[in-house]
């Protein structure tokens, strides 16, 4: 069973088996998570994206982590170069992450709130489309020992921690229910 873990603080200094970056498809490290990623961890990583070439929206690519602390940085495409991140992108987006990290024997995973920056999908929405797909990875077996949902700033953090509680009591009512 994977470990579905919030906390609070910077992705690029977590000291993990692989991060995720909010990508664009063009794999383009921009602004946001990904200027960040392209900004602590050096060019090596901007590099072998240029020499990976675009993916599919909803698609991932993997490239080593440069100077940051973990061994790979996992490029979750969300959407195309300068458009917006949709739902289903998003749940496609993450999947493709989750899938790429269990084939390169990844054990941890800190993944950003993909879309709710640049992407244009509300925190909310990025926080019950993450959260569900976390726990969906895990229901299926999946090979993660954990994933960690890293947010920056308390308010981010607050929300999916609230979105996973209400998760967590709906489903404690279920089993009461015996449903």
């Amino acid at each position: 069973m994977t470990r579905i873990v919030l906390v609070e603080g910077d992705i690029t200094g977590e000291e993990v088996d692989a991060i995720v970056n909010a990508a664009n498809s063009a794999l383009v490290l921009g602004s946001g998570v990904a200027g960040a990623i392209a900004r602590r961890g050096g060019p090596s990583i901007g590099e072998e994206c240029a020499a990976h070439g675009p993916v599919e929206v909803g698609a991932a690519a993997i490239t080593g982590a440069g100077d940051l602390a973990a061994r790979f940085v996992i490029h979750a495409a969300g959407m195309p170069p300068g458009g917006q991140v949709s739902e289903e992108s998003l749940r496609s987006a993450l999947r493709a992450a989750f899938a790429l990290a269990g084939e390169k024997s990844c054990a941890t995973l800190s993944v950003p709130a993909i879309g709710a920056g640049v992407g244009g999908l509300s925190l909310q929405t990025c926080a019950e489309i993450s959260l569900a797909e976390a726990r969906r990875y895990s229901d299926e077996g999946g090979a993660l020992a954990e994933i960690r949902f890293v947010l920056l700033g308390e308010p981010a953090f607050r929300l999916f921690e609230m979105v996973n509680d209400a998760a967590k009591v709906e489903a404690q009512m279920r089993k009461l229910q015996g449903r």
